[in-house]
């Protein structure tokens, strides 16, 4: 085993025990778009499946909607097919569900996406969903509920929903996205994982740019900023005085 596929390997362990991520006799459905994130998720989930000390189930799979390239599906099932691994491709339209004074964005996409994750969750009794977020997306999302909220959130390596029984977790929470693409590019997958145009425009980015301008000046700190998320020390918090 590479020392990159063992790093990713160990820290996604550590986030499986350290979280609660996954259990004995999980069902696992893994969201796989075809990007670097979910590949390298799936890929390590089935390492994860020979060397955790108790039996999970996995399953992956695709969304295929009409925003994704007709390329896409391809790329993505040429792998899944490759890695021997059980999956199913959906395929939906995200497009003809858009409102007419509504413009496509992430946001729409990715709730659409979710909403059918969901429904085949519940209907193939798996009790996870696995998403391929990483540490990288877990700060941009802090720093942007931060300041276009006004809210000291982000993304949970485990939460679960409050109206379905399907708990969603992030088993890359503490892997960063250079390891990921180091990872790729060692695989020799890099040229066959999918990307989406809207991404590269959102708000997102520019917290990524802002984090990495950070790192840039003051080293890797983002083990810090995410150790601090869970070292609250609310003495020393500003708060509203409550006027009599």
């Amino acid at each position: 085993m590479s020392k990159i596929k063992r790093k990713i390997s160990r820290r996604m362990a550590t986030a499986i025990f350290d979280y609660n991520l996954i259990n004995k006799g999980d069902r696992v459905l893994v969201a796989v778009s075809g990007g670097k994130d979910s590949m390298t998720l799936l890929h390590h989930l089935m390492l994860q499946q020979k060397g955790l000390p108790f039996p999970f189930h996995i399953k992956a799979i695709h969304i295929q909607t009409d925003v994704n390239k007709d390329e896409n599906k391809s790329k993505v099932e040429y792998l899944l097919k490759k890695w021997g691994v059980d999956y199913e491709i959906l395929n939906i339209s995200v497009l003809k569900r858009l409102k007419p004074e509504k413009k496509m964005n992430c946001y729409w996409c990715s709730t659409q996406r979710r909403h059918e994750l969901l429904k085949y969750a519940q209907k193939h009794n798996f009790n996870k969903i696995a998403f391929g977020h990483h540490m990288d997306d877990i700060l941009e999302t802090f720093f942007m509920n931060m300041i276009f909220k006004a809210e000291l959130s982000t993304m949970m390596p485990a939460m679960q929903y409050e109206k379905y029984p399907q708990k969603i977790i992030r088993p890359l929470a503490l892997v960063k996205e250079h390891e990921i693409i180091e990872f790729i590019e060692e695989l020799g997958i890099s040229r066959l994982v999918c990307t989406c145009d809207y991404g590269e425009k959102s708000k997102r980015r520019a917290m990524r740019d802002t984090i990495s301008k950070l790192v840039e000046e003051h080293g890797d700190i983002r083990d810090n900023i995410f150790k601090a998320m869970g070292n609250i020390l609310t003495d020393y918090l500003p708060r509203p005085v409550k006027k009599d």
